[in-house]
């Protein structure tokens, strides 16, 4: 791996980023076409049945394409859908050289488009800067790779790590400034998800609110065993969808509160484990294998917290920190129930920490298993 080698897979990666907020279901990506040490071409990823961005690199540099070299952050496709596989118009082109960042975590195609290229005689190196290129879809990542998508879990507390006074008022811990921050963590998220009890007390909204990025809205999804959400929720009439992710299963039951609710937008999702409660893994398997969800912002108090956490089904916490204290008495970030030693701790490991406004946010990955 050579130095411009790095540098130009950089450019790929930034490039990538700007598509964070509107490619799903389809992974961010960036690409640039290098020849005689000049940007000939270069693109991202924009939308889901738009181009590839290897495509968009290829029609900027045109007849520059030819003996150029390719810097890719994900390997390119083999298999066609909305458009054709990327790694035939490469060949096409006549391109000299591929660098990828990552193979395709799909495991039915990883490697092919990489192979195509090769027997058609291109040299091929990689991976560079793979840890770099997995940060930018690590939900594409996990649902290509176990069926599951990447949950993000959000909280806001007080120094002395409380979410809500007993009472459960919680409005508002934190600032503005890290309010709106929470809205960029929503905005690349398929799914924000929430309880019935968060519903209940602070009839939240759910959804983006964000005048300078342009993305769909996340399907909201709250879980709610008894079906209790009021047809008079605010999250149920704002654009979007919304399933309600329930334990009953009677049919009668579900057809009287779709009858209450009489709204178009609500999907009833009947989601039960064998102890009469939402299977919260099932839900998010159902989640990536029919609506192809990558990303999953939970945003709920400390009951669903702490048993999306129990099951193993929290991938990163996201920490908000006021600097006040709120008191003994105050609700907990998670409700963890029997952690009586030291061996029972629940391992962290950090990612980032930095300020946002008069508030720090904290970004951690469960290390499951010690």
């Amino acid at each position: 791996m050579t130095q411009p080698d790095q540098f130009y897979m950089q450019r790929s990666i930034t490039l990538a980023k700007k598509g964070s907020f509107s490619t799903r279901p389809n992974p961010a990506v960036g690409a640039v076409l290098v020849r005689d040490g000049e940007i000939v071409g270069e693109g991202w990823h924009e939308k889901a049945g738009l181009d590839h961005a290897e495509i968009v690199a290829l029609k900027q540099a045109g007849e520059r394409a030819k003996g150029a070299t390719l810097y890719v952050t994900l390997e390119p496709c083999s298999f066609t859908g909305k458009t054709g596989p990327c790694c035939d118009a490469v060949i096409a082109a006549g391109v000299g050289r591929v660098v990828f960042g990552m193979v395709d975590p799909n495991p039915r195609v990883a490697g092919s488009g990489l192979d195509r290229i090769r027997e058609a005689g291109i040299p091929v190196d990689g991976p560079v800067l793979e840890k770099d290129c997995e940060t930018l879809n690590p939900g594409f990542s996990k649902r290509m790779r176990e069926g599951l998508p990447y949950v993000r879990c959000k909280l806001a507390m007080s120094l002395d790590g409380r979410t809500a006074m007993a009472s459960g008022e919680s409005q508002w811990i934190t600032g503005e400034e890290a309010r709106q921050d929470v809205q960029h963590w929503r905005a690349m998220s398929g799914v924000v998800m929430t309880g019935i009890g968060t519903v209940l007390s602070d009839d939240p909204g759910l959804n983006v609110r964000l005048a300078d990025i342009h993305c769909d809205q996340p399907l909201r999804v709250v879980v709610d065993s008894a079906l209790k959400t009021p047809p008079e929720a605010k999250t149920l009439h704002l654009p979007g969808e919304v399933l309600l992710a329930t334990a009953v299963t009677t049919t009668s039951e579900i057809e009287a509160k779709e009858q209450a609710l009489d709204n178009p937008q609500v999907t009833i999702l009947p989601c039960v484990n064998t102890e009469g409660q939402v299977d919260l893994e099932s839900l998010l398997r159902y989640l990536a294998k029919e609506l192809q969800i990558n990303e999953v912002m939970l945003e709920s108090g400390p009951t669903l917290a702490g048993a999306m956490l129990r099951a193993g089904l929290i991938d990163e916490v996201i920490t908000y920190i006021a600097p006040k204290l709120l008191g003994s008495d105050a609700r907990p970030l998670f409700h963890l129930p029997g952690m009586t030693t030291m061996a029972d701790q629940v391992q962290l490991e950090m990612l980032d920490v930095a300020m946002v406004g008069k508030d720090c946010r904290m970004r951690s990955r469960v290390k499951y298993g010690g």
